[in-house]
């Protein structure tokens, strides 16, 4: 168990730490479009939470994709990975505001559904990979962030409780999912999720608009 002084966080990435939203859509929207495959208009709103070894499992299953999808995780990373490494700008007062949690003392990790080859580049090009204890691809992990137990295995990892990390995410499944493991869950704003603040009010812990204001939670 942590201390009552020491905060836990565990941060996602895409569309909270930077802003990567529109890499993301265009990627896995592109597989659909040069296939020639209708998709509905909450298509963004399903994969987000499912990272590219979920997704490539979901077009396949849902939209019997003919590539394999070890096949298409692998497009998918070459369509992404130049973007992650040299364009996705970071989101507005994320440093300063990990700078400020860590010189407090808290615990700062990254639970993504990136996988690490545009995670991690992204991450030290921005100057944020060393501020981290973890950083976590859900492909270390033996399911996506769709589903509970991937929170409580970080639980473990980190050595305390799931009711102990506070999780900051724009995506409101994953903060459904997170608050189903447990896990305190903060919902942040991003354009990609304009449709949802009013769910996402309702369900997260607490909703926040900036990155700054996580230093007064």
């Amino acid at each position: 168990m942590n201390s009552e002084k020491t905060k836990i966080f565990i941060f996602d990435f895409d569309g909270t730490l930077v802003d990567s939203m529109p890499t993301f859509t265009s990627v896995m929207l592109r597989i659909l479009d040069e296939r020639g495959i209708k998709y509905g208009g909450d298509i963004v709103k399903i994969i987000t939470p499912l990272g590219y070894g979920g997704t490539a499992k979901y077009y396949c299953e849902t939209f019997g994709v003919k590539e394999s999808q070890k096949e298409l995780i692998a497009i998918m990373n070459s369509y992404a990975a130049p973007e992650y490494e040299m364009n996705v700008p970071i989101k507005p007062f994320v440093k300063d505001t990990l700078a400020e949690l860590k010189r407090r003392g808290a615990s700062l990790n990254v639970l993504t559904a990136s996988p690490h080859a545009a995670l991690d580049p992204c991450l030290k090009r921005l100057g944020l990979f060393e501020l981290f204890d973890n950083v976590w691809s859900s492909d270390d992990f033996p399911s996506t962030k769709a589903d509970p137990e991937t929170y409580r295995l970080a639980a473990k990892r980190l050595g305390c409780e799931a009711s102990d990390i506070t999780f900051v995410d724009d995506n409101i499944n994953a903060v459904r999912t997170a608050k189903a493991a447990g896990v305190c869950s903060i919902g942040i704003y991003d354009p990609s999720g304009e449709d949802f603040i009013g769910e996402m009010k309702k369900d997260a812990d607490r909703y926040v608009y900036n990155f700054e204001e996580l230093l007064y939670v």
